[in-house]
């Protein structure tokens, strides 16, 4: 089995595939090279943030997409008469921004969203910035188990754990792998 360093981690092919490169090249002969699939090197512990502010316009904007008009997100009088007292961001919402941790920065480009568990223990009102974060958790084969969290300050407004399946980098074996 074949090892490559990257930086200071030691990352393993998944898989060899070999590929037909130039299938119109004269009769009885057929070119083929070796292709490799490497996993994106992520370590146990490793994390990543992002921060948004949701605006009206950010919940209004949902709400027409998905037709949740719920009135406790877009209605002021309305979400007076509730615990909260103001409008309150919906919480798929921000459940995207967690999607937006994986899919763009841990693991990053072509993981793929299996599954999540998530709690939503406070509101996130409209226009207070949140972190979003995600934390790798443990790693199993090409897949791994990543804790997330999206908070004001100190206050909490989702958590749990979401398990994805992690990217393929595809190089030849003339390549260098670079995710």
């Amino acid at each position: 089995m074949t090892f490559i360093w990257r930086g200071s981690t030691l990352c393993r092919p998944l898989n060899h595939i070999l590929c037909i490169v130039n299938p119109s090249c004269a009769m009885g002969t057929v070119e083929l090279r070796s292709v490799v699939f490497h996993q994106r090197c992520i370590h146990v512990g490793e994390k990543a943030v992002l921060t948004k502010a949701f605006s009206s316009r950010d919940v209004v904007m949902f709400a027409e997409l998905t037709g949740d008009t719920n009135p406790i997100h877009l209605d002021d009088d309305y979400a007076k008469t509730t615990i909260f007292k103001r409008p309150v961001v919906h919480g798929v919402l921000i459940n995207g921004l967690i999607s937006a941790v994986l899919g763009t920065k841990l693991p990053g480009t072509g993981c793929i969203f299996l599954s999540q568990e998530i709690r939503f223990p406070a509101p996130l009102y409209i226009g207070e910035e949140v972190l979003a974060e995600a934390k790798v958790k443990k790693i199993k084969k090409s897949f791994a188990w990543i804790s997330v969290s999206c908070a004001v300050k100190d206050k909490v407004v989702m958590e749990g754990e979401v398990l994805v399946r992690l990217p393929q980098v595809k190089c030849s074996n003339e390549e260098t792998v670079n995710a």
